[in-house]
């Protein structure tokens, strides 16, 4: 069952009605028309994008249908000259027509080969516009902001996305857990989605459950019992008064200077949840109360039998820092004979940006997981995706929108596309062919013509050959099963590895080359000629790769 995100009809632009009123009115609303989802240019200054939101596509297709309020309010913002029969075929319409071609979810995907290939009657097809581009945009961008943060600080360290509070209202935090694990990351701190979707939740404390407690007197619970049931209940609040003094001496830290409130809100929530301590370090005073507090009371809780979690940094030099915490854990694990204790994960976080990362990577650190918020899921360094929805193709005609910009000129045509491989597995170039040519095959010279070269000539030799479009709608139906969101993770993250290292450096990629056949790019010299005075040519000079 499809589960995601509902998008009502409604949530569009106004002139995307008062087009179909058009269509209707002129009797085109039933010719067959073919529109194509798809993006200029990479995001974030990289050469790969995740495509993303497919699921919800789908969902959004299969409940598609105005209501009798939706046509009435509608009557109330058209113009009064609209004519009565238009609402009237507006309360019947829905996509029983419609025809939904896609990459799969989680593929890599480039500039100007088209994610959703949308065919079925102009009028309808045309009011799916803004609401498809609303659930791609977004999904697309932060799943593949998520998987440029995974490339920057590498494979080993834990990634967790804490940006709910951060994120554009709750539909784009939500949005944002649900994506940003699609593209790497391995957790959530929000609760809904884990729900919804299945995503790990991670959560510990905030500075406030800290500085909430004023003294040891506000632990009003003073027992816990150990790990081993049957066993009798300990006092915990001497035991890690005990263990306090131990540490402060082994660490040559003043007794007298730590924060006893501290302590005192460490050793409640240790008692709330002694198989699952973390506590946040950074209240007071890291090295001279947080981290003697917390090797204290995880102490406390070994001696008991239970195991600590993890520490949480959240200001100053994270990295530093981690250096001085990694070290007090391990001389306290050599003076206690506690091995474990030495690798206990450090966690941060702290307004942490792709640049953060890899400076990260680039230093000595003994970091485990990082928290991230803003950076991730408000893509500060680019807010918007840019995909955009254009026609290809009326009654069986190509057509093609030409412009004085000429990376906003379109691809005409109904179209298939093809991503080829080489010998090592990696993909290099993927093939738009006008629907009903020859798929190209492997082993055989494709000759093609690249689109980012001004159409320079091109011929390859795939070892491989993938067909990029499945049918996911049709007849009103979803026509594939449903993947889940680790499915659709583990798909993203195998496309990823696959992707040659050249594409996937952050900065300065080398870039992936999108072609058009010889058909293709004569049909858009075809178009371009008749509609144009100034003509796109090709170069004709020939290359070989």
């Amino acid at each position: 069952m499809l589960q995601g995100c509902t998008v009502q009809p409604l949530l569009t632009d106004l002139y995307q009605f008062t087009m179909a009123y058009g269509y209707w009115k002129s009797s085109k609303e039933k010719a067959t028309a073919v529109f194509e989802l798809y993006f200029r240019e990479s995001p974030l200054g990289g050469e790969f994008t995740i495509f993303a939101g497919l699921q919800d596509c789908l969902l959004f297709l299969s409940k598609f249908q105005l209501t009798k309020e939706d046509v009435k309010y509608l009557q109330s913002v058209l113009p009064p000259t609209t004519e009565q029969g238009f609402y009237d075929y507006l309360r019947n319409i829905d996509t029983s027509a419609v025809t939904l071609r896609a990459v799969p979810e989680g593929s890599l995907v480039f500039p100007k080969v088209a994610l959703l290939v949308v065919e079925g009657p102009l009028a309808i097809v045309q009011l799916l516009e803004t609401p498809l581009l609303t659930l791609v945009n977004y999904a697309s961008l932060v799943a593949t902001n998520a998987a440029r943060f995974r490339l920057a600080v590498g494979p080993e360290k834990r990634l967790l996305e804490m940006g709910l509070r951060r994120a554009q209202g709750p539909d784009g935090g939500l949005s944002a857990s649900r994506y940003s694990y699609i593209g790497g990351f391995d957790g959530t701190s929000n609760v809904l989605a884990g729900k919804l979707y299945g995503i790990p939740l991670f959560g510990s404390m905030a500075h406030s459950y800290i500085t909430s407690f004023t003294s040891m007197s506000e632990v009003e619970v003073q027992t816990l019992k150990p790990a081993l049931e049957g066993q009798p209940a300990v006092d915990f609040v001497s035991l890690c008064k005990e263990w306090l003094a131990r540490v402060c001496r082994l660490l040559q830290v003043p007794q007298d200077q730590i924060n006893s409130s501290e302590l005192a809100a460490f050793i409640s929530y240790a008692m709330s949840y002694p198989r699952n301590f973390i506590a946040l370090a950074d209240t007071y005073n890291v090295m001279r109360s947080g981290v003697p507090n917390f090797c204290a009371v995880s102490l406390a809780l070994h001696e008991l039998g239970y195991r600590t979690v993890g520490l949480r940094l959240d200001s100053g030099d994270l990295v530093q820092q981690s250096l001085k915490v990694r070290r007090t854990l391990r001389t306290c694990a050599a003076e206690f004979g506690v091995s474990w204790f030495s690798d206990v994960p450090i966690i941060v976080s702290n307004g942490i940006s792709e640049k953060d990362l890899i400076d990260l990577q680039n230093q000595r650190n003994e970091i485990d997981s990082i928290g991230v918020g803003t950076h991730l899921v408000t893509c500060t360094s680019q807010p918007s995706l840019g995909c955009v929805y254009k026609l290809t193709q009326v009654c069986g005609k190509p057509r093609i929108k030409l412009s004085e910009d000429r990376e906003k000129m379109t691809l005409p045509g109904k179209k298939t596309a093809y991503r080829l491989y080489g010998p090592d597995g990696s993909p290099f170039l993927d093939l738009l062919t006008r629907d009903g040519e020859s798929p190209p095959r492997a082993g055989e010279e494709i000759q093609c013509n690249v689109l980012s070269k001004r159409g320079e000539c091109l011929r390859v030799r795939a070892a491989r050959v993938e067909t990029l479009y499945r049918v996911y709608f049709k007849h009103g139906q979803v026509s594939q099963g449903p993947c889940t969101p680790l499915e659709i993770r583990t798909h993203a993250q195998n496309s990823l590895t696959n992707l040659h290292p050249q594409h996937k450096h952050l900065q300065e990629p080398v870039p992936y080359q999108v072609a058009v056949t010889t058909k293709l790019c004569d049909l858009l010299t075809e178009l371009t000629k008749e509609s144009s005075p100034l003509p796109w040519q090709p170069d004709s000079s020939n290359h070989t790769a």
